[in-house]
């Protein structure tokens, strides 16, 4: 079972910059990591669970509006590691933030999130001004 651990989360000041980690290993049963998708989604405390950002193996990028021109999406495949680099943060970017994984196949739309299998177990985001 493909297990994803995420890290990087911490508290910073408005206008800071974090750089989120999320690390892929375990069995693929049959898939190469080459083959998944694979996605950034953020939950703050009474809020939905919001896509912020997607990459495909076919080199495709997705951002939400929200994150546009300030977060960047990346992967080094041999390291099985998809990164996310948030830049101008804002006290509305504080929330737990999740790494996502699932074979390109399954999936329609990056920023589905009920179509994503295997999660991380979050890391946190504060920031504060």
């Amino acid at each position: 079972q493909v297990q994803l651990v995420e890290s990087g989360g911490g508290s910073v000041q408005a206008g800071g910059s974090l750089r989120l980690s999320c690390v892929a290993s375990g069995s693929t049963a049959g898939f190469t990591y080459s083959q998944y998708c694979m996605a950034w989604f953020r939950q703050a405390p009474g809020k939905e669970r919001e896509g912020v950002a997607g990459l495909y193996p076919t080199g495709s990028r997705y951002y939400a509006d929200f994150v546009k021109g300030r977060f960047t999406i990346s992967q080094d495949m041999a390291k099985n590691t998809v990164y996310l680099q948030m830049n101008s943060l804002t006290l509305e970017d504080t929330a737990m933030y999740y790494c996502a994984a699932e074979p390109c196949w399954l999936l329609t739309s990056w920023d589905l999130g009920s179509r994503y299998n295997y999660w991380g177990q979050g890391t946190q985001v504060t920031v504060s001004s």
